[in-house]
């Protein structure tokens, strides 16, 4: 199994977090989206999405995240990655679409390369942007993150909307979002960064960071 991705990729991120979860082994192919490798013409035959992540598992090239995370859970069951029961279920989809679809979508790289070069805006005009749309979701979903009662996670194991919040939440935390009236999320972040397979996720421990440290903690 292969995964093609980008260290600070959000979608690369979850698929990251969701095989360290399910203890799956992969090699880790690095695309730099800095340097449009994701558009070239050998990546593009295999991906026409011309996005990451993208997934070579049991001889099938697999693009877009979240069909992605979907096949993972069937193919491989255990552990789950969505609770059991219809209920649990539909609470882990409806904050996981919320951030998947609301947020990620008007947020990722395409669209903030296309309000700076065709349009014209700052960065501190996109800075406001992008905080803008994160407070349009994470306030709802802190609001029900909040009804429900939860504790360190959604459940009681990290699953499917752990798994696309962490990315988003590293995303809004290089922006300068203000988490300071969303205690749900940031406790719910706080327990995921102590877990080893959210570590393992991070962003600066890829090998394609700037900050990637080898084995013996010397940067490479």
């Amino acid at each position: 199994m292969k995964l093609y991705g980008y260290f600070r990729s959000s979608t690369s991120y979850r698929l990251r977090i969701a095989l360290n979860l399910k203890g799956l082994d992969y090699d880790y192919v690095p695309v730099n989206l800095v340097e449009a490798e994701q558009k070239g013409e050998a990546y593009v035959s295999r991906n026409p999405f011309g996005s990451v992540p993208l997934l070579e598992a049991d001889g099938r090239d697999r693009a877009q995240s979240t069909a992605q995370l979907e096949w993972l859970d069937e193919a491989y069951p255990e552990p789950a990655l969505l609770p059991k029961g219809a209920e649990d279920r539909f609470t882990a989809r409806e904050l996981t679409y919320a951030i998947a679809t609301e947020t990620h979508a008007v947020n990722n790289l395409p669209v903030l390369k296309y309000l700076a070069d065709r349009l014209g805006h700052s960065q501190d005009e996109i800075a406001t942007w992008y905080r803008h749309w994160l407070k349009r979701t994470f306030d709802p979903v802190e609001e029900r993150l909040a009804q429900l009662g939860t504790g360190d996670f959604l459940f009681h194991t990290p699953g499917l909307f752990e798994v696309v919040l962490l990315p988003q939440v590293y995303n809004a935390r290089r922006f300068d979002f203000d988490f300071s009236d969303h205690p749900h999320i940031t406790r719910i972040e706080s327990a995921c960064l102590s877990h080893e397979a959210f570590a393992r996720a991070y962003p600066d421990n890829q090998i394609d960071s700037p900050d990637y440290k080898g084995p013996q903690g010397e940067t490479e």
